[in-house]
């Protein structure tokens, strides 16, 4: 699990039967450099959706058995073929990398969460798809972990995220909902100035609150599915709900220290995965 720049796409590890990992990479690949060209370097919002509409397109040159013209897509094309991966599940990382363009407020959690359902859930989707495993008990499963990865980076990220979309009206990112926080209390203004008070505190403890009863919602997936996938997702489990842990033991001030797992952490994420019941 990469904790530093996207935490929610799992790279093939050690414990990724060795037939799996070329496709594994070949989706983080594409997803990775979407992701760049959704937040990286300085290009206008204009020229990062033209360059999201021509990842779309080799999507649809190979939707139609054609051959894409750079090795990202043509090493995908060989997973899509092989493992007979859904396109739309793509398409749904081209839309939610797109939105991250041009979107930059989220009014409630249902708008967020909808960003989770094509920003995350995806890539646990084609995972399970690689595995072979389609029952809706474990999608939704999935789907809950993904979105719950993808929450947890938004949190420990607010401070990062704000100096996202600076050319954007409003500018930076803030994917803590508005109703969430005007009930709190908590103002741009104040994520701005990066002053964490007990409102700030409050509101993020709720956020963490939900953020690990959406994972421990869908952590029985993690208990079913045998051998090294089952390793794998613990694993990944685990470093999420450690990284919680690590916002409260900070006291929630995100803006001051940036919750981030480090060596001393993997021991105990190893432990509570062996224990894992």
């Amino acid at each position: 699990m990469p904790v530093e720049h996207y935490e929610n796409f799992p790279v093939a590890s050690l414990l990724m039967p060795p037939a799996l990992r070329e496709p594994v990479v070949a989706i983080y690949g594409f997803a990775r450099n979407a992701d760049d060209i959704a937040d990286e370097g300085d290009s206008p919002p204009e020229q990062r959706l033209r360059a999201l509409e021509q990842c779309r397109g080799q999507l649809w040159v190979i939707a139609e058995g054609g051959e894409p013209d750079d090795a990202i897509h043509t090493r995908l094309a060989r997973a899509i073929r092989t493992w007979s991966l859904p396109l739309k599940l793509f398409h749904d990382l081209l839309d939610a990398f797109a939105q991250d363009v041009v979107k930059t407020r989220y009014a409630n959690d249902a708008e967020l969460r909808d960003y989770c359902r094509r920003s995350a859930d995806p890539i646990g989707r084609l995972l399970l798809c690689l595995y072979g495993v389609d029952d809706a008990s474990s999608l939704r499963e999935s789907d809950a972990i993904c979105s719950a990865l993808q929450l947890i980076n938004h949190w420990q990220d607010i401070a990062i995220d704000l100096r996202k979309n600076p050319h954007c009206d409003p500018p930076g990112r803030i994917y803590v909902p508005l109703d969430v926080m005007a009930r709190h209390g908590v103002s741009e203004e104040q994520l701005r100035a990066a002053h964490c008070d007990e409102r700030f505190r409050a509101m993020m403890k709720d956020l963490v609150d939900d953020a690990r009863q959406l994972m421990r919602s869908g952590m029985p997936l993690a208990r079913r599915l045998p051998g090294r996938i089952g390793w794998e997702l613990r694993l990944i489990v685990q470093g999420g709900l450690r990284i919680l842990q690590r916002i409260e033991q900070v006291d929630y001030d995100v803006f001051r220290h940036r919750p981030q797992l480090g060596r001393s952490d993997w021991p105990l994420i190893a432990w509570k995965a062996l224990s894992y019941r």
